[in-house]
């Protein structure tokens, strides 16, 4: 827990993700087209990656796949289904504003 924590802090915008994950690389994509730089770690490529997943897991309140979870400004924002929620509803771009990670 506290190794996603501190990973979470590092950049503005920090998506937990898998490199094999098609909902992963849709929120990174986003993200990506909005003009955000975001941290990416590929939980599948890091030795502690099971256990960061786990972390995320309990973090998000279940037991299911626990990617892509995203962090924006060091908070938990969710998964594929809050981040696509606050883009359609645009809550996304004000909250990448306030945490730094878009200047426009």
């Amino acid at each position: 827990m506290d190794r996603v924590t501190r990973l979470a802090a590092q950049k503005a915008v920090v998506v937990f993700s898998k490199s094999s994950c098609g909902m992963s690389h849709a929120v990174t994509r986003l993200l990506r087209e909005l003009g955000v730089d975001a941290g990416v770690v590929e939980l599948d490529e890091d030795p502690a990656g099971a256990d960061m997943e786990g972390a995320l897991a309990r973090m998000l309140g279940h037991a299911g796949a626990a990617v892509p979870t995203v962090f924006i400004g060091g908070r938990l924002v969710g998964s594929t289904d809050r981040v696509m929620s606050l883009h359609l509803t645009g809550g996304l771009v004000p909250l990448l504003r306030d945490a730094g990670a878009l200047w426009v």
